[in-house]
């Protein structure tokens, strides 16, 4: 184990009351017994700075700072195998969703990063009813950092030339193809969420 593994309990800021304040059923991570079931079940764990089986214990010590400032929740695809598989029955998916909003309410770097990536994609998907790659990056890293484009520069070279990717120029004015079904969707989320207060 390397020492950047290693969490310093003892000068860590620790909250007992984070693993209830994540939701409802927040309170259930408190009943995880550390199995790696959900590590082993996520597809995208490789790729993670901390496994999903740290982020809970983590988030049961109290870690709030460390949990929320993590890509960890980011990367999650929200596949739902760690939810059916947890032999505790614990609503790990809905939990990872809750950490998200956390994460954006207080602005913390990651999330934005991850919002501006969202919110690029779905803008794309929304006009043009798929995404559109190019399209797709220019707003991403317009609305994130546009500097980051030059370290992708080599892998969109490759995609082009590979012909993974397409010169596609965006369309200027029109109504996008979903633009219905978002604003749908808009509605059924604000009715939602007036029942939920």
């Amino acid at each position: 184990m390397a020492s950047s593994d290693i969490v310093n309990l003892t000068a860590a800021k620790r909250d007992p009351t984070f693993v209830d304040r994540l939701s409802p059923q927040g309170k259930l991570i408190r009943r995880c017994i550390q199995c790696g079931t959900c590590t082993a079940s996520c597809p995208a764990a490789h790729a993670m700075e901390i496994s999903p089986r740290q982020m809970w214990r983590m988030a049961q010590l109290g870690l709030e700072e460390e949990v929320l400032r993590s890509k960890t929740m980011w990367l999650c695809s929200l596949c739902y195998q760690c939810q059916v598989r947890c032999p505790r029955g614990i609503p790990l998916t809905d939990t990872i969703t809750r950490l998200k909003e956390m994460s954006l309410d207080r602005q913390l770097a990651a999330s934005r990063e991850s919002a501006g990536f969202y919110r690029a994609f779905m803008d794309v998907v929304r006009r043009y009813g798929r995404n559109r790659e190019l399209e797709f990056m220019m707003r991403f890293f317009l609305a994130t950092n546009l500097l980051n484009a030059f370290g992708f520069a080599g892998m969109g070279l490759t995609l082009f030339s590979r012909g993974k990717a397409h010169l596609e120029l965006p369309q200027l004015g029109g109504e996008g193809r979903l633009d219905r079904l978002f604003e749908r969707v808009a509605e059924l989320e604000a009715a939602q969420g007036a029942k939920q207060r």
